[in-house]
């Protein structure tokens, strides 16, 4: 609805110029297109507002009767204006009304525009609500998988409509709430994975079931708060039956106020008393205003990790409050009882004085005493990423005795950040960073704990894989939370120390190269719409890397028939890490640093989706002909398209920040992309393994072994795994071992060796073409011929030779196509 923009614009030009005399034949002619402009502004407008009433039959009818008034208006100023380059215009003043008549009829078409979003959001976010509802029901792994992938599907439409919303939204604390419940539901995806897993896998385990359950509420809790935010401040009908005459808890949480508020509010009520000379019922008020701010003082006076100096000071600061507003209130009494007049004396001035003085000096204790435990931040976080590390060893262990010693440990370090958290959102200045403190305070508590459930679920179950990876995803979620509440520290303590506020995005690039140019550029700040735009292409990328995690582990569920170590398994496990890992720099996080790590990433994507590639395609021929064989074939045949691609999209140079965004958005889209269809192949070989017992392809830690004249990465790849870098933070590809490599170079069971138009030998030189050559011939495109028929022998040796001439040429190509480094 962008024309409305033009709209106002013209009517205000109108409007604002209805006094000034309209003389020249210049300043009549301009009136005349300001009318026309106008008038064809409203009709794109009103057009727009129709195609919203036919697609949503709820608002069809007021949207109509509200774009027939928008489209009259509209008709009614352009001839206006027309009749005052006519000179004919008696009443310059019903232009004026005609234009406040076509701006109330544009708000109500805009407010039912906005009941569309809204109407949109709540139904996106009651369809997740019902596919959460469907996962904890399911009682074995493969209803899981498919309810999952529904799951991944409708968040991420979720996740498009409430960032949209979430930048529509003017109200700061609203933006901010948006956000908390965006992030919650985005970082518990990969948590509700595990947690899931490991209860179907342990079922009897009441650890596992309570790390399950504590992730779908938290789930619950942040659709709530959506719910909440899309209709400011109104909570779903259902949640608020039981709390008709009070708040809810959640609502509670969401709103709750702080001493700052609260220093704020006595203040302005203490100023007015310049205007109202404490009238009747300002002694109450004041009283009352200062009372909570006393009361909302105690947070800090009743920690125990405030020093006994801070809290004398803060106690003996609430007192001089208290004598200094009743010195004000005598002095108002006393110019009550007098008839003094409508101004306030010196000596009441003087008393207002005293009171700011004493909330400022408050103030001020409050944000020395916040820095002081900020300040302990950085040793307790330290500390409690190494008790982290150290419970998971004692789980691993299954030393229960000393397991629970350093849980109590860790529940303490807990106890102190949650402290510090509350402090920092009692003197946060602006109410973005107040939200951003309440909700690192409210995920901390919920899910701080929930490290110490999931090593109790391993302690329990030492070798199981499921319950270790669980653990390892809770830890992960503890390392964001530490860092949420250092950066929320960081920004309070710098807002309330007078510095300016600064708003944070993700830079492109950070500190390093840009793209592939080699002269350093400086890190550049994305606008709210880029930021936007690429954080929903990273979440796209994580859900499918979930749906991936849960199609490999559908390998282990399925017992003896197929071997867990395959190779299959191993690589698409490999590939899932990478795009996790490219997800995360989309967020500001991982080891990823800059955009040039991003697109080496990408490389080493590339590659190990050419060896998979490569393992799959040899997995086919084993594969009966048959629709499950035809949608395994549809499925590979698309990887190289994909992977080319990628590859292409990688060696673009850029220079620029535009140009390096583009890239960027281009190559997380073309990772996705590749990674979806992998997914597809992954779960297709596991449905043709199951139903024709398979022997699957194994995986061994050995290094690569060449056949004489070629190179594996020559033979295999666009890329050579040479000129990429070997050193962290990359995710690295396995390399094939030497029976992989000889079984993909040599032609399928399908393909006679008596055949082929040259002598096959180890010794012949031309030995690692032809044994090349008959990898690249699919069964399916080899002449039928039925038994006892005669094969025209001039058919199927063209056929092959003209392959092997191209192939041939394409790998003397690819030996000089490789990326600079």
């Amino acid at each position: 609805m962008h024309q409305s923009t033009m709209t106002s614009k013209d009517i205000s030009t109108l409007i604002s110029h209805r006094e000034r005399p309209l003389c020249s034949d210049r300043s009549l002619r301009a009136v005349a297109r300001v009318g026309q402009a106008v008038n064809l502004a409203v009709e794109r407008f009103v057009t727009v507002g129709e195609t919203i009433a036919d697609d949503n039959p709820e608002i069809k009818q007021d949207m109509y009767e509200a774009c027939k008034e928008a489209r009259v208006a509209g008709s009614a100023i352009e001839k206006l204006c027309e009749c005052a380059l006519e000179d004919s215009l008696a009443d310059r003043g019903s232009v004026v009304r005609a234009a406040r008549c076509l701006l109330g009829s544009v708000t109500k078409v805009l407010l039912l525009a906005d009941i569309v979003v809204v109407n949109h959001v709540l139904h996106a976010k009651d369809k997740v609500a019902r596919s959460l509802g469907r996962l904890e029901s399911v009682s074995n792994f493969t209803e899981f998988v498919k309810a999952f992938s529904q799951f991944g599907g409708e968040m991420v439409e979720l996740a498009h409509l409430t960032g949209d919303r979430q930048n529509d939204l003017k109200d700061e604390r609203r933006r901010a709430q948006m956000a908390a419940a965006r992030q919650v539901l985005e970082r518990s995806t990969m948590m509700l994975l595990t947690s899931s897993k490991t209860c179907l896998r342990h079922p009897e385990c009441p650890s596992a079931k309570e790390n399950r359950d504590t992730v779908f509420c938290q789930m619950r809790r942040a659709m709530d708060l959506i719910h909440y935010v899309v209709k400011d401040g109104v909570l779903d009908c259902s949640e608020s039956q039981s709390y008709s005459n009070s708040q809810s808890p959640q609502q509670e949480d969401w709103d709750s106020s702080t001493v700052c508020s609260a220093l704020k509010h006595f203040e302005r009520l203490v100023e007015t008393t310049r205007m109202t000379l404490l009238g009747p019922g300002c002694r109450e008020t004041l009283t009352s205003a200062l009372e909570t701010v006393v009361e909302r003082t105690q947070d800090f006076t009743d920690s125990a990790y405030t020093s006994h100096e801070h809290r004398e000071n803060i106690l003996l600061l609430c007192d001089r409050a208290k004598l200094e507003l009743n010195t004000l209130l005598r002095i108002g009494n006393s110019m009550n009882y007098e008839g003094g007049g409508g101004s306030p004396s010196s000596e009441m001035e003087q008393a207002v004085m005293g009171v700011l003085r004493a909330t400022r000096d408050l103030r001020q204790q409050l944000s020395s005493t916040t820095m002081e435990q900020a300040g302990d931040l950085g040793q307790v976080t330290k500390a409690g990423q190494e008790l982290v590390s150290t419970i998971r060893n004692l789980a691993l262990a299954n030393d229960i005795d000393r397991l629970q010693e350093s849980s109590d440990r860790f529940h303490e370090y807990i106890e102190h950040i949650l402290e510090v958290c509350k402090l920092l959102r009692h003197v946060a200045l602006s109410e973005s960073l107040q939200v951003s403190a309440k909700f690192t305070e409210i995920n901390l508590r919920i899910y701080g704990p929930q490290v110490v459930t999931a090593a109790h679920t391993l302690a329990r179950h030492p070798t199981s894989k499921i319950a270790k990876e669980n653990l390892e995803v809770f830890a992960d979620m503890w390392q964001w939370l530490m860092t949420d509440v250092t950066t929320v520290a960081k920004d309070v303590l710098e807002l309330s120390q007078n510095r300016p506020e600064k708003q944070v995005y993700m830079s492109l690039p950070r500190p390093g190269k840009h793209g592939t140019t080699s002269k350093p550029l400086k890190p550049v700040r994305l606008d709210s719409e880029e930021q936007a735009k690429i954080a929903k292409a990273g979440l796209e990328m994580k859900l499918i890397t979930s749906e991936m995690d849960a199609e490999t582990e559908k390998w282990q569920e399925s017992g003896s028939a197929l071997e867990e170590n395959n190779d299959i398994v191993k690589r698409a496990k490999n590939m899932s890490s990478m795009a996790f890992s490219m997800y995360q720099f989309t967020r500001g996080e991982g080891a990823l640093k800059t955009t040039q790590d991003l697109f080496t990433q990408a490389e080493y994507f590339a590659e190990e989706a050419n060896r998979l590639y490569k393992v799959v395609r040899q997995f086919s021929y084993q594969v009966p002909g048959g629709p499950h064989k035809k949608e395994l074939l549809e499925n590979l045949d698309r990887v190289p398209t994909y992977v080319q691609q990628l590859q292409f999209t990688v060696k673009n140079p850029t220079v620029g920040k535009a140009a390096t965004f583009t890239k960027v958005d281009n190559v997380i889209q073309e990772t996705k992309n590749l990674m979806n269809v992998i997914s597809k192949v992954v779960a297709t070989c596991f449905v043709c393994a199951t139903k024709h017992n398979l022997v699957m392809p194994q995986y061994m830690e050995l290094s690569p072994t060449t056949v004489p004249g070629q190179a594996e990465e020559d033979c295999l790849y666009p890329i050579s795994p040479q000129l990429l870098p070997s050193t962290s933070p990359y995710v690295q590809p396995h390399p094939l071992t030497s029976a992989q490599f000889h079984s993909i170079l040599k032609p399928p069971p399908s393909l006679s060796l008596s055949l082929l138009p040259f002598n096959y030998s180890p010794g012949h030189p031309n030995a690692g073409l032809s044994r090349n050559s008959g990898s690249f011939v699919h069964p399916s495109v080899l002449p039928y011929t039925t038994p006892g028929t005669q094969q025209p022998s001039y058919c199927l040796q063209n056929l092959q030779l003209l392959q092997l001439q191209l192939h041939h040429a394409q790998l003397q190509h690819l030996k000089h196509a490789t990326l600079p480094r």
